[in-house]
Order: structure tokens, then C-alpha cells, then sequence
């Protein structure tokens, strides 16, 4: 059965593939917590990856490639996401005492009941989350799958970069390990748990990720993202998206930039929040959320968590799961801080060097 969420033997590079750049992140796991030992960012070539699918895989090999020398990292073996968009996963039950080959033969049986696609063209794995609420004979069992392609695409690009593929996994499952390290930061208002939404804005992607008492309970993703912000520059200043991309992070754009440019960018941001969160308020028993967390390049923008929380009426913070740990001397304290929110991925992916079990 084709894997997605291999098994780990040794520490792992995360490496996040997006559709402007991507990311890699080392973690080490000492007596004080977890140390940062790399990290860095490669931009990729210009729709060498779209919508989250990998048009250009040797461009996203050469980038990686770039990534890991940019890092310093030694490490070879490598975990990677796909999109949850891409994946179909389904809760079923299964018999309690099963081994996993056993389970593995059941569900390779039983697959077209839950799969909509040529069991040829799809990668399967499962993992067991516990006893069914039903019947003490009974197991909650995980079941994902996802296209072959997507999984050997990502697979054929850290090879091309010079890694080994070691584990894919599901970009919501990463955002879910990565979010643990933020609890710290969240007041908990009552005995029942934490309901986070976690906005991760993209380049071209928004994605919403419900969390209740730290597990994921509803995602959507919508076509929005900072892409819409370098185009309105370029048009109105005249610039290539080179200079546009340039501008937003490093300055220098004319005076009207802030009140004419950014100021609108920032609102189209609050009501795509907002609209996806009435989503989620229409198809679930939800009509409020405890915090809302900003993750992705975008979310860096001054001011923009500030205005979040004022609109919506949510407190609002902006995702930095490195806030407590110590870092080696290969890594850049400021740079890091600024890169955090766009990391999560990264960092989930990074983190699955110290679990046990599948994912």
C-alpha cells in the first residue's frame, strides 16, 4: 500500500512546498523544548507551482536544492505536505485488535466503498485514532487518500533537490502539530477547550482551519491571497512583479501606498476572514470562535491582526510557533520572527521527527 504518512526512522527536514517559494525548517528536540538548527526560504520560478500543484517539478527541485545549501542543514531525509484540498479522508470503523497488515488487506478490499478514484491512481495510508464511541470491539480508523501523482510529484522534486522523501503528509495535519506550540500564548476560557480559527494567507491560497481542543474540525480554502496586493501595486505604480514583490517587504513605494494600496488590501483581508468564517458557522453547531490566529506571509502586514480583532470582535494574534525555543547560531533570531508565520507548515512537518506512529 503506498504511504502517506510513512513511518519515521531519523530526524526530518520539513520542507513546505508553496506556490511562491519554499520553505525548509530543522528541529531538534533537547531537555529544555525544541531548537531551531535551520531554516531558510527559497523563492520558486514564477508558476512553477499553481493552486498547490507542482507544474514545474524541476524548478522546484533546483529550488529546493538552492533551499537546503541557503540552510546549512546536513540532514537528508526529508517530510513534505500535500494540500488538503487534495487528499479525501473518511473516519471508519474497523475490528479492535487487528495488526496493521491486517487492516491494511480490509481496507484494500473494502477501498472503492470509500474512494472515488481507480484504486491505481490513489495513495492510501490510514492510522488508528481510538476506540469507536460505538462498541468496545470497535476502532476509530483514519482513512486517507490521495492522488499518486501529487505524492510522487512532491517525492521527484526533493530527490531532484537532493533529499529523500521520507514521509508526505497532509498540510492540515502539519498546521495541527504546529499549532500545539501556540497554546502557551492562548487563555483558555472555559473547561471545554480552545475553538482557534487559524487563517493561513497565502500568495494565491486563503485556507481556514478550524481547531477545537487542538484537533482540527473544519478547513476551506478559498482563492485569495497577497498575490492580489503585488498586482495592485504593479498596476498603479508601473512596476514588473519583481519590483512590486520587492516594494511590499522592503519599502520605498509612494506616499498614497499605505491610505490607497495597503489600507484596502488590509479590509479585502478582514471580510475574506470573516466570509470564511461564516462558513464554518453555517455548516457546523458553531457561532463563535475563541481566537482567531494569522498565519502566512501575508498576515506580517503592520496592523493587519489589529484590525482583524477590531472588526470582528475576536482576539487576534499572529502565528509564531518558535516563540519558546532556543536556536543554533546557523539562524537568524530577527529573520525568523519575521518568516514565523509563513513557517507552520514547515515547522509541523519538521515536528513529526518526535512522534510515534504514523503521523
Amino acid at each position: 500500500m503506498a504511504s502517506l504518512f510513512k513511518k519515521k526512522q531519523k530526524r526530518l527536514l520539513g520542507i513546505d512546498i508553496s506556490s511562491t517559494s519554499v520553505k525548509l525548517m530543522e528541529l531538534n528536540q533537547t531537555s529544555d523544548g525544541y531548537r531551531v538548527e535551520a531554516y531558510a526560504v527559497e523563492p520558486l520560478p514564477e508558476n512553477a507551482v499553481v493552486e498547490k500543484n507542482i507544474n514545474d517539478v524541476e524548478g522546484v527541485g533546483e529550488a529546493i536544492s538552492k533551499l537546503v545549501s541557503k540552510s546549512r542543514s546536513k540532514l537528508k531525509q526529508a517530510a513534505v505536505a500535500v494540500s488538503g484540498s487534495s487528499v479525501i479522508t473518511k473516519t471508519i470503523e474497523m475490528t479492535a485488535g487487528m495488526s496493521d497488515e491486517e487492516m491494511e488487506s480490509q481496507i484494500q478490499v473494502e477501498a472503492d466503498q470509500y474512494i472515488p478514484y481507480p484504486l491505481d491512481e490513489v495513495a492510501i495510508d490510514f492510522d488508528v485514532i481510538g476506540p469507536s464511541s460505538k462498541s468496545d470491539t470497535l476502532v476509530d480508523v483514519l482513512l486517507a487518500a490521495c492522488r499518486r501523482e501529487n505524492v510522487e510529484l512532491r517525492e521527484d522534486a526533493l530527490q531532484i533537490g537532493g533529499l529523500e522523501s521520507r514521509a508526505v503528509d497532509v498540510e492540515a495535519f502539519s498546521l495541527e502539530r504546529a499549532f500545539q506550540l501556540l497554546l502557551p500564548e492562548l487563555e483558555s476560557p472555559g473547561e471545554e477547550g480552545l475553538t482557534v480559527a487559524v487563517v493561513d494567507v497565502g500568495h494565491t491560497m486563503t485556507t481556514l482551519s478550524v481547531l477545537n481542543d487542538g484537533k482540527t474540525i473544519y478547513t476551506r480554502e478559498q482563492l485569495f491571497g497577497g498575490k492580489q496586493l503585488t498586482e495592485e501595486i504593479m498596476r498603479r505604480y508601473g512596476m514588473t512583479q519583481a519590483e512590486a514583490g520587492l516594494a511590499k517587504k522592503q519599502g520605498g513605494l509612494p506616499d498614497d501606498y499605505a491610505s490607497e494600496v495597503l489600507e484596502p488590501f488590509k479590509e479585502a483581508v478582514v471580510q475574506q476572514v470573516s466570509r470564511s468564517l461564516q462558513f464554518f458557522f453555517a455548516a457546523s453547531p458553531f457561532n463563535d470562535v475563541d481566537y482567531i490566529v494569522l498565519a502566512g506571509g501575508t498576515s506580517s502586514i503592520p496592523g493587519l491582526a489589529q484590525m482583524v480583532k477590531e472588526k470582528i470582535g475576536t482576539n487576534t494574534l499572529i502565528a509564531n510557533p518558535f516563540a519558546n525555543m532556543t536556536l543554533s547560531n546557523k539562524v537568524n533570531a530577527s529573520n525568523l520572527t519575521n518568516d514565523a508565520p509563513a513557517l507552520m507548515i514547515a515547522c509541523g512537518l519538521a515536528l513529526r521527527s518526535f512522534e510515534r506512529g504514523k503521523y
